[in-house]
């Protein structure tokens, strides 16, 4: 049933003698079937999506999830991994079976400097890995809102991006190895740390970014890095896309591999920002139509600082002086950087006070950006009068959040109304540049009708064929994706 863009799922009826095995697999700690218990697993974080289950599982360890899967796929019973339930596309909410949760599969077991590596459980919060590795003075680079309560099996398990993939990678290329319990409950033991192993398929890039469909990822062997030393941050304004794009190739040129994150986002997003987030303000004196938030970071001691300083006033310069920067800022101390990522992650925060929101997480090539602005923007405001474009996003990898509010004074209803009219133009103008509709955020159930109407034939095959040959009886977190 669809009501005011909610879906709501009746439960698939469970037999009482397979909810009486998964408890004992689980043991009373690892399961519930309390209402009230069970709520914060059946809705997705905005609030779009409501399922519903028999019981919410929470196996302990690799061993109870293997039994718990087994029992289900035994008895045709549907199983929706779940992490920390951030997701943004209906993913994780179950459509009856059984929602395994895994929050007390957390822990971190082991962590290898020499190897720069980290092996944690599906069930660690991310935030928490990255203290892990901190502790070992190593960096684990994946960084995003949420990383306070998102877990990594559901980063993994949807190939998570962050700000930092300009320089380190989306999810995918920040895992060496897997565990994973197959959909018959097998357990594939893919723990290894190697940076070269050519023993045939790479079986770990089957899992990640599948949602959940084809297993449950339970562990991971993780790529760390060495912890830098120094970080600039500079908040510039550009005139332009156009001028943001050209300062991004400055800085890539000027700084190489020193960039960990070059941000984008329009004025409207930091003049929502500092109206409804509390501690955000206009850090330069003028406003200005764009903005790049442009994170450096480098190693050695006092003389490395020197020449990371000097690198990012190297680049600001040159663009002020070329046109493409018309005012600037760096960041004097970490409180002063902190408070200009504030910034940034703030927008998405203060989005809701402009009524309902139409999100759009699109990747087009870098080049491309302006491009898309230029086109994308204006047909959005011809097709519904006085929406309010809210762009931002992780330029340097070319991925942003093309945000339409609601027009002033329009009924919040009627404009999500207009849902799949602008998605259409939205994501044709995305494809027309060679780009995806889905940059970070995944398929879930949200996205499914877009995976068919732009991807081809073969592609949509090849993974049906996948899904068939790893999870016949389709009880993995079915309605998902395909």
């Amino acid at each position: 049933m669809r009501q005011r863009q909610r879906r709501v799922y009746q439960t698939m009826t469970v037999a009482e003698q397979v909810l009486d095995a998964i408890r004992s697999a689980v043991g009373p700690k690892g399961c519930t079937d309390d209402p009230q218990a069970m709520a914060p697993h059946l809705v997705e974080r905005r609030g779009l999506w409501r399922g519903n289950c028999a019981m919410v599982v929470s196996p302990a360890t690799t061993e109870e999830v293997s039994r718990v899967v087994h029992i289900c796929h035994q008895a045709g019973v549907a199983v929706v991994p779940q992490g920390g339930n951030t997701g943004l596309v209906g993913g994780g909410v179950p459509k009856g079976g059984i929602a395994l949760a895994l929050h007390r599969m957390k822990r971190i077991r082991d962590v290898d400097a020499i190897n720069f590596t980290l092996t944690a459980e599906a069930g660690c919060v991310l935030a928490d890995v990255q203290k892990a590795a901190e502790a070992a003075d190593r960096l684990f680079p994946l960084s995003l809102g949420a990383e306070g309560s998102c877990q990594i099996g559901g980063n993994l398990s949807t190939n998570a991006g962050g700000v930092q993939v300009v320089r380190y990678g989306n999810a995918r290329e920040l895992v060496l190895g897997l565990e994973v319990v197959l959909p018959d409950g097998r357990v594939w033991d893919g723990l290894r740390g190697l940076r070269k192993d050519n023993t045939g398929y790479h079986l770990k890039h089957l899992f990640i970014g599948a949602e959940g469909t084809l297993g449950v990822i339970t562990a991971a062997v993780l790529k760390l890095f060495p912890r830098p030393a120094w970080r600039e941050t500079a908040f510039a304004a550009v005139p332009s896309p156009e001028a943001a794009l050209g300062l991004f190739e400055r800085a890539r040129n000027e700084a190489a591999d020193a960039i960990t994150a070059f941000e984008f986002l329009s004025r409207r997003c930091l003049e929502i920002a500092a109206a409804h987030v509390p501690g955000v303000a206009d850090p330069l004196a003028a406003p200005h139509p764009f903005y790049a938030l442009i994170e450096l970071s480098g190693f050695g001691g006092a003389d490395g600082r020197r020449r990371l300083r000097e690198t990012m006033e190297r680049l600001l310069a040159g663009a002020l002086e070329a046109g493409i920067v018309t005012d600037a800022t760096i960041a004097a101390s970490a409180t002063q950087a902190k408070a200009l990522w504030r910034i940034r992650e703030a927008v998405p925060e203060a989005q809701p006070a402009l009524g309902a929101s139409i999100k759009h997480d699109v990747a087009v090539p870098v080049s491309k950006v302006p491009a898309f602005l230029a086109e994308a923007a204006p047909a959005a405001e011809n097709a519904v009068r006085g929406v309010r474009v809210v762009a931002f996003g992780h330029l340097g990898d070319g991925n942003l959040h093309f945000n339409l509010s609601q027009p002033e004074g329009m009924d919040g209803k009627a404009f999500l109304a207009e849902r799949e009219r602008l998605n259409r133009i939205v994501h044709d103008i995305v494809a027309g540049l060679g780009g995806s509709f889905s940059a970070e955020h995944g398929i879930g159930k949200l996205k499914k009708s877009e995976l068919r109407r732009y991807r081809t034939a073969e592609e949509l095959a090849l993974m049906r064929a996948l899904k068939q040959a790893l999870d016949p009886k389709g009880i993995m977190n079915p309605g998902t994706v395909l």
